[in-house]
């Protein structure tokens, strides 16, 4: 029953990064802490891991198609990524739960905060 949950949660996850163009850790890092009662380590760690396959790829194949793919631009963001990625597991796992915990919420907040009340 459990693995229908997580079949139905990448569907969420899915559907709200083909549709507003999000990381589906916004969505699967806190239903993972809060229905799977992961920890916030854990929560990440397995968020990350389904990254390294290409799930967005008939999303990313659809807006390629259209024309809104900047293939360079991709590239120097993954880059970026990579390294930025490799610094910030290495904070994360010096962190404890509760610290890293709040920091994902502070950092959710923060931007809903923005999005709501940017021109």
């Amino acid at each position: 029953m459990k693995e229908m949950m997580f079949i139905l949660l990448g569907v969420l996850a899915g559907v709200m990064s083909g549709l507003f163009g999000i990381g589906g850790g916004i969505i699967i890092i806190p239903a993972l802490v809060f229905l799977a009662g992961f920890t916030q380590h854990e929560a990440q760690g397995t968020t990350l891991a389904i990254f390294l396959l290409p799930v967005g790829i008939f999303a990313a194949m659809r807006y390629y198609k259209s024309g809104h793919i900047h293939i360079f631009i991709a590239l120097l963001i993954c880059l970026g990524f990579v390294l930025g990625s490799f610094f910030g597991a290495n904070v994360a796992e010096s962190l404890t739960n509760i610290a890293l915990k709040r920091a994902f919420g502070i950092f959710l907040l923060v931007m809903s905060i923005s999005m709501i009340f940017s021109k």
